[in-house]
């Protein structure tokens, strides 16, 4: 019973720590990178259908990314959707058959505003990862009368070391693209 709470809350929290990785790649830094248009939906046959189910990228350049539609028509539906994205600020180049997005450099107001955006999105997956803690240890608790005081206290520790090296996860991550992020 106590192993399966604290296996259940291990998977939930690798996962928050894992979508937290996922938010952090989806901001830009000074280069162009194919997962940040992952996340982008285009309005496909009136379906909100994500790009890349629709074509293929590709980064040639540093700055530069090729989107290839894998259906022609959908090349203005894909262009608009780059030029409606939050926080992307590219401009799409819409030749008939690809489209090439040029990502603007970023100047160091910007470069901080996406620092602080990061932050945020760290402090969500803590947030998360705290709530899996507190419902593990409500499990715990109710076991309490089953399994006895004293197994319940030293799955709470570990309940808390698990905790902690997952709270440890995302700020790693975060330093990671706090640095990736500042750098010229």
């Amino acid at each position: 019973m106590i192993a399966d709470s604290l296996a259940t809350a291990t998977d939930r929290m690798t996962k928050a720590v894992e979508v937290a990785k996922d938010d952090f790649s989806t901001v830009r830094t000074g280069r162009a990178n194919p997962q940040l248009f992952q996340r982008i939906l285009v309005d496909y046959y009136g379906t909100p259908t994500p790009l890349a189910q629709l074509a293929s990228l590709q980064n040639p350049e540093a700055r530069t990314l090729v989107i290839t539609p894998y259906d022609k028509s959908a090349l203005k539906d894909i262009e608009k959707a780059i030029v409606n994205a939050p926080n992307l600020g590219a401009t799409p180049n819409n030749d008939g058959q690809i489209i090439r997005v040029t990502m603007p450099e970023l100047n160091e107001e910007r470069r901080r505003e996406y620092v602080k955006l990061v932050r945020a999105k760290a402090e969500d997956a803590r947030v998360s990862i705290r709530n899996i803690r507190r419902k593990a240890k409500d499990e715990l608790d109710a076991l309490k009368s089953e399994v006895g005081d004293d197994d319940v206290a030293r799955a709470e520790k570990e309940l808390e070391t698990i905790t902690k090296k997952h709270i440890d996860q995302v700020d790693e991550a975060l330093t990671r693209k706090e640095a990736e992020l500042l750098e010229v």
